[in-house]
């Protein structure tokens, strides 16, 4: 079955929903898993010397969870989809009477591609960037729960967001970073094309691919005749 994962990942409040949502609006057959439901609960989560919650590390995640979640679906997408009650898209190619569907799956979060199972899992990689003062106003007009304590953005969150961020580029390659202060169109207008033409590709080799089944099992069979 036709896979293809996509990462969303950046700064926080760089935009990564909105493009995730927006282009499982657009892209048949696709479902998103967020990094941000998997959170451990609040009572495990450690605390630093300044008294700030480390939300923004990797060990705050529960990524054993979310790879689970993501074999689910990598298991059976089709499957998948039905039991979160979405419904398969019922445009596809064929090929002598098979249908080939690409399934994707995007995946988006603030931590992606630090974690090494994870990020080998992507097809394509997107960064959202933006600028501290741009970051530092999106975070601050956003209502969490619990509420971040005075300070946490630049004892906390901006840190940890450099740290993570060096650490992703010394070791991830395949990145197609996007300015977060672009417009939402702009945006979804530069990855729904680069996802479409994944799925081409992708739809044109399993259809090639089928084809060559089918006459390989008609030459067989003829041999068989003869």
């Amino acid at each position: 079955m036709n896979q293809l994962i996509i990462g969303i990942g950046g700064v926080t409040n760089g935009g990564k929903t909105t493009l995730a949502r927006r282009v499982h609006e657009h892209v048949r057959n696709s479902f998103i898993i967020a990094q941000d439901n998997y959170f451990k609960d609040d009572s495990v989560v450690a605390v630093d010397d300044n008294g700030f919650k480390q939300y923004d590390v990797i060990d705050a995640l529960n990524m054993d969870s979310m790879m689970r979640e993501i074999y689910n679906w990598k298991k059976d997408p089709k499957s998948y989809l039905i039991s979160h009650g979405l419904k398969q898209s019922a445009h596809s190619k064929e090929a002598n009477g098979v249908q080939n569907e690409v399934y994707v799956l995007i995946t988006e979060g603030f931590l992606l591609y630090n974690y090494k199972p994870l990020n080998e899992l992507f097809d394509l990689r997107y960064f959202l960037n933006i600028p501290y003062d741009v970051c530092k106003k999106r975070r601050c007009a956003r209502v969490y729960i619990p509420p971040d304590p005075p300070g946490y953005f630049d004892g906390h969150v901006w840190p940890m967001y450099i740290k993570h961020r060096k650490e992703m580029e010394d070791t991830v390659s395949e990145l197609v970073y996007l300015d977060g202060t672009k417009t939402i169109h702009e945006l979804f207008s530069t990855v729904y094309e680069n996802i479409m033409v994944q799925i081409q590709k992708r739809t044109e080799i399993e259809t090639h691919q089928t084809r060559q089944h089918f006459s390989s099992l008609q030459l067989s069979s003829f041999g068989k005749d003869t």
